[in-house]
């Protein structure tokens, strides 16, 4: 986390609708004193809790299985900040971003749990397909999917620790703020991160 008190975001509403909107995340678990990690689509549930699925062959997964913890690290949108475009002198070059960190226990999913994961998974992102027909679970030959959902471990983590990090040059002055977010969208950069500069 970034240490500075300014870019702490501890809303729960805003770092749902973050990992909504931006689910793919890296899932991290402690063996034998070494980090391993994984990245892995994520749901989120409207009581906080995190689901998501990796391949029993990944260390990843022996690591928060044998400690029945994760740490999960998302990454939103982001980018590079020229110190030219605040229009104020003795500036350094940064980057924005916006970001959620949720950690702590972590449950193993049964087979019917891990079911009912792909289930909501497929069914969360074929809804942003339209008008495709949406695939579902339901399609595969049951026998394939069993021997595919063997092949994964779904866990659930209940956060005890849930934040982020908002940082969008909301420490500096308004205007300065605001020019250096127009600048950011006229140079083509990210479009959330330059919307929220200029309206902050």
């Amino acid at each position: 986390m970034h240490p500075a008190p300014a870019f702490l975001e501890n809303d729960r509403a805003v770092l749902l609708d973050r990992i909504t909107q931006w689910p793919f995340a890296l899932a991290i678990g402690v063996m034998e004193g070494r980090a391993h990690a994984a990245h892995t689509p994520v749901l989120a549930g409207d009581d906080g809790t995190l689901r998501f699925h990796l391949s029993r062959a990944n260390p990843a997964a022996d690591a928060i299985r044998q400690n029945a913890s994760a740490l999960i690290v998302f990454s939103g949108p982001h980018d590079y900040i020229s110190p030219d475009w605040y229009g104020m002198e003795d500036q350094v070059p940064t980057w924005n971003y916006l970001s959620v960190e949720a950690e702590g226990p972590v449950t193993v999913c049964d087979q019917h749990g891990s079911a009912g994961f792909l289930k909501d998974l497929s069914d969360r992102f074929e809804r942003g397909l339209a008008p495709k027909p949406a695939w579902s679970v339901d399609m595969m030959d049951g026998a394939k999917l069993t021997h595919m959902i063997g092949a994964i471990e779904t866990f659930t983590l209940q956060p005890d620790r849930f934040e982020g990090i908002t940082k969008i040059a909301q420490h500096k002055p308004d205007e300065v703020r605001r020019r250096a977010g127009r600048a950011l969208k006229e140079a083509g950069g990210d479009t959330t991160i330059a919307s929220m500069m200029e309206r902050k």
